[in-house]
């Protein structure tokens, strides 16, 4: 989706938050080293879809009977899809909660599938993935079966939309943010509806779909993300070494949030 923002084939796009913060962060990077000045291929965060963190299911193969807790994975290998993505920075997220010294040792498999695989063969000992997609697997008589051993959440809201420069402050932005609001308020209204949209088009059973909408609130408003959520973003990034140090300079932080921020929020 950056691709095709900065090619002009996307206006809008909505995404997980690491990874608009991490492209937006990258390209402000490459101006400073070559005085590029940003252009209209450029966008920035204009809203905030889910107001909930993403929960990550810990996970290893379904036979591995020596890890049973988050304990137990000190000093194994974790697979992830690609260095820099989310599965790759929630490994760091999860040292800094166990306290944990060193880092993770980091195997990329790419797909969901090779990871469920990897870490029954032994190439990896465990990863992280969207605790509801990685639900179903969690069974013998699935392909690749898994098991859960934890569970970690993102310190963020999960989902933000972003939007290239020109929209900036327009009609059709607005317009857009407006029917994105009446959207979520039909999806909250329509509960049965929407359990029937998330049970057959997203690949949940059911149940699940029933579950999942328990634990996640759409903003009332969209417009707008705060500044603290961008900050603790890039300070994640910043430490999981997917992006360069000096992005967020403390002390100039509302001169930083606009580099990333189109619509900025209060914070609570």
């Amino acid at each position: 989706m950056v691709t095709a923002l900065r090619a002009g084939e996307l206006d809008i796009a909505i995404g997980l938050t690491e990874g608009w913060i991490a492209a937006i962060a990258k390209e402000f990077s490459a101006h400073q080293a070559t005085a590029k000045t940003p252009s209209d291929n450029d966008f920035k965060v204009v809203g905030t879809f889910v107001e909930t963190p993403l929960c990550w299911a810990i996970s290893t193969g379904y036979g591995r009977d020596r890890i049973t807790n988050v304990q137990d994975l000190k000093g194994k290998r974790l697979g992830v899809s690609r260095v820099g993505s989310g599965s790759y920075v929630m490994s760091y997220v999860l040292k800094d909660r166990e306290g944990l010294d060193q880092p993770f040792e980091c195997v990329p498999l790419q797909t969901f599938e090779g990871l469920r695989k990897g870490v029954n063969d032994g190439t990896v000992d465990f990863f992280m993935w969207e605790y509801f997609t990685s639900k179903r697997y969690y069974s013998s008589d699935t392909l690749h079966p898994i098991k859960k051993v934890g569970e970690i959440y993102t310190p963020w809201s999960s989902w933000k939309i972003v939007a290239r420069t020109p929209l900036m402050e327009t009609p059709a932005l607005n317009s857009f943010l407006d029917k994105v609001n009446a959207g979520i308020k039909y999806f909250e209204e329509h509960q049965d509806e929407a359990v029937q949209y998330v049970s057959t088009k997203l690949d949940y059973e059911e149940e699940d779909a029933k579950e999942w909408m328990k634990t996640v609130r759409f903003a009332r408003d969209v417009r707008g993300v705060k500044k603290s959520v961008i900050k603790d973003t890039v300070e994640m990034l910043q430490k999981a070494g997917v992006i360069e140090g000096g992005v967020w300079r403390k002390g100039d932080e509302s001169t930083m949030a606009e580099k990333f921020v189109g619509i900025l929020r209060e914070e609570d």
